[in-house]
């Protein structure tokens, strides 16, 4: 039978049926008197996306899901890579821990405890030196230390603290310790010992995958390099296993994720922990990349490493690097970026996220008051063009129990009741915030913004006459007899009654966009109480 058989047939016994599953989230019931909740739906990390990909894929192919150690004693590396050993501890980090010191209470320490202003007994001194016993044995933690220390001489805590920093600097001074260590720069230091518990303790074929963090001692961190990553590995441990097995799972975990072609090739690097030969690395073609590229390696274990655990079967391990596969998948260029983008990313507000942080500020609260705004918008729009001087009532009755007069006015010659920028509406575009003229729009930053912009769906003036609302139910509601609003012309955001939250805000900052409403406006809006 020729490879590509094989192949075939081993794809055909690890392939599950790919599943998505939907789940209908019912909404939560609310009584009609109260006010129903905005439930918005949350932003998930695009790596931990790519992480339940895997993991259902490695269970579709009938993997048993597990958790590697990922502390790892310095011997096993060793045991793993031989004379490498040395060379690969250099990339792993040593685990450190600072002792636990012996603290004797002299007189002294006494004195100065006394000093502080503790009052001490025969009863106190041996509570505290009980207290550093418990802790040099490791009864005591040093989360609790300091809680301790204030209840042995019956004080407050930050006396307790005060206390352990002026008198007993050797706590403080404390140097790190390392120990023989380290934390898991490979999921195969992990799989040893795993593979070594369960060896002869379950039925063959054992197939097992773990998708978790590792730790490599880089040099740096760059644009493909972190210090902890993921990686998605599997193992297949049975009396006999083929490479083909490994190419069958390798094509059949990476078509879930719509590669479509492959091929193997033996990898450079050939670790001591695999059979000489066997190391391979998988490269998939992506029809959305148009590119071949490496997504995988796989090998069988060496089985002198694994004599050494007593295992006397073949054991194959493919190892996925999780941070690669979501790099992929989401064409992302720095690993740093995708994985931190609040640290790394570039910082970006789309216009339509600027637009939902502009809102008019002030806003009338009755109905009545939302009823006012409106007439007070229709009433401009009538008699906008009419020449100045003149005057017209927007509304004249009874308004929160109260009766009044609304006009709009402009009382100076030779103009109209509306400057000619009171009908602008605003629009966002390219972070830029700009007042456009509703016609014979000249400037080329406003055409634009009219033309490939976001509009909020408002004017100056439905700014404007939402502030004067406000200001009349202020008016009623305290006693006043009488309120004036008046927008000669408008030089920021404020003045048209806007406000634009301070992300967006601190966003057009750094990024030395603009905010552009000027123009004038000329608008007065008085309200009378009436007898």
């Amino acid at each position: 039978m020729d490879k590509k058989k094989i192949i075939k047939l081993a794809k055909k016994d690890f392939e599950g049926a790919w599943m998505m599953t939907s789940q209908t989230v019912k909404k939560p019931h609310h009584d009609d008197e109260y006010p129903r909740l905005k439930l918005e739906t949350g932003k998930s990390h695009m790596l931990y996306d790519t992480v339940a990909q895997l993991r259902q894929a490695y269970l579709n192919l009938g993997f048993k899901e597990t958790v590697n150690p990922i502390f790892v004693e310095e011997e096993h590396i060793y045991k793993q890579f031989g004379p490498e050993a040395p060379a690969v501890l250099d990339r792993c980090f040593y685990i450190a821990g600072l002792p636990r010191p012996d603290i004797g209470i002299g007189m002294d320490k006494i004195e100065r405890i006394k000093n502080l202003g503790v009052s001490l007994d025969d009863m106190k001194i041996e509570a505290l030196k009980e207290v550093f016993r418990g802790y040099k044995k490791g009864n005591v933690s040093g989360d609790d230390l300091v809680l301790e220390v204030s209840q042995a001489l019956d004080v407050e805590g930050d006396m307790g603290l005060r206390v352990l920093e002026k008198i007993f600097p050797e706590i403080r001074e404390l140097t790190p310790v390392p120990s023989k260590t380290t934390l898991r720069s490979h999921m195969t230091s992990g799989w040893f010992i795993t593979l070594n518990a369960i060896n002869n303790k379950r039925k063959l074929p054992i197939k097992m995958f773990s998708i978790d963090r590792c730790f490599r001692r880089e040099q740096r961190e760059d644009a493909s390099h972190l210090m902890t990553y993921h990686s998605a590995s599997c193992v297949v441990m049975d009396d006999e296993v083929s490479l083909d097995l490994g190419k069958a799972i390798s094509e059949s975990l990476l078509e879930y994720f719509g590669f479509e072609k492959f091929k193997f090739t033996p990898d450079e690097k050939k670790s001591k922990y695999y059979v000489e030969g066997t190391q391979t690395e998988v490269y998939g073609y992506h029809p959305k990349l148009n590119e071949w590229v490496e997504v995988a390696t796989f090998g069988l274990y060496s089985p002198i490493a694994l004599a050494k655990y007593g295992i006397e079967k073949d054991v194959l391990n493919i190892g996925v690097g999780v941070e690669r596969i979501a790099m992929l998948l989401y064409n992302q260029t720095d690993v740093r970026e995708m994985v931190y983008p609040e640290t790394y990313g570039k910082w970006s507000l789309s216009d339509r996220d600027m637009a939902s942080m502009l809102k008019i500020n002030y806003y009338p609260v009755t109905d009545e008051g939302k009823e006012l705004m409106d007439k007070i918008t229709t009433t401009f729009k009538k008699n906008g063009d009419e020449p100045s001087p003149c005057e017209f009532t927007a509304f004249e009755g009874e308004f929160l129990g109260k009766n009044i007069e609304v006009k709009v006015l402009e009382p100076e010659k030779g103009t109209k009741l509306l400057g000619p920028a009171a009908w602008n509406e605003v629009y966002i575009n390219k972070g830029d915030i700009i007042g456009v003229p509703i016609k014979d729009v000249e400037d080329e930053k406003a055409l634009e913004a009219q033309e490939k912009g976001i509009p909020i769906g408002m004017s100056y003036m439905d700014g404007i006459s939402a502030y004067a609302a406000y200001k009349i139910e202020e008016m009623v509601v305290s006693g006043k007899d009488e309120v004036t609003v008046r927008v000669p012309i408008s030089r920021s955001i404020s003045d048209i009654n806007l406000r634009l939250d301070d992300v967006a805000l601190s966003y057009i900052t750094s990024k030395n966009n603009a905010i552009d409403v000027r123009g004038p406006v000329f608008c007065t809006i008085t309200c009378i109480l009436k007898d």
